[in-house]
């Protein structure tokens, strides 16, 4: 099975890419640090991001989600951000990459994991305040570069996928996986 990651900065897309993809038949593994934020958040929590061991939660729940997800009758795979995503949030929030952090980044590049080739979601030009959500487009545009250096400091490949209808985005990728496929 080829896992493919689909990543961007909060605002970018992701999930509505995910959700036409997974309409589209394909398997897919939905982000995990926006549901750590709402379980925090239901435990009394108000602002999960500033405390270290949020890390970990988004680290344990990949991981848990991750394992569960091996499909065997899947072909590809696409993953709502992976543990890279989760090292760049650990950065941009001034946070020291944890053992558990560390131990898993070790662990995916070397079983290969994920594809080589990420999918970037390049930000859309603003960027919508939520509950789980609130990052200014400045604040976006910073962890964006963080994040796109991120995976390249680990040696991964970036498609960058422009802004633009959902049909055209979900069309690009579908290119480069078609691609690499053959």
């Amino acid at each position: 099975m080829k896992r493919y990651v689909v990543t961007g900065t909060p605002g970018a897309g992701k999930t509505t890419i995910i959700r036409q993809l997974e309409i589209d038949g394909f398997s897919v593994v939905e982000e995990a640090a926006t549901d750590v934020i709402a379980l925090w958040r239901a435990k009394g929590i108000a602002e999960p991001w500033t405390r270290p061991e949020f890390i970990d939660a988004i680290v344990s729940l990949q991981q848990t989600r991750e394992r569960r997800a091996l499909d065997a009758t899947a072909h590809i795979q696409f993953h709502d951000r992976c543990v890279v995503c989760t090292a760049a949030l650990a950065d941009y929030l001034g946070f020291a990459r944890t053992p558990n952090l560390l131990q898993e980044l070790q662990r995916i590049q070397e079983e290969r994991v994920f594809e080589n080739r990420v999918l970037f979601l390049k930000n859309l030009g603003f960027v919508a305040r939520t509950d789980a959500r609130r990052i200014t487009y400045e604040e976006t545009v910073h962890f964006e570069e963080i994040h796109e250096q991120t995976y390249r400091d680990l040696g991964f490949q970036i498609t960058l996928i422009a802004p633009g209808p959902v049909s055209e985005r979900v069309k690009q990728i579908k290119s480069v996986v078609s691609v690499e496929r053959t």
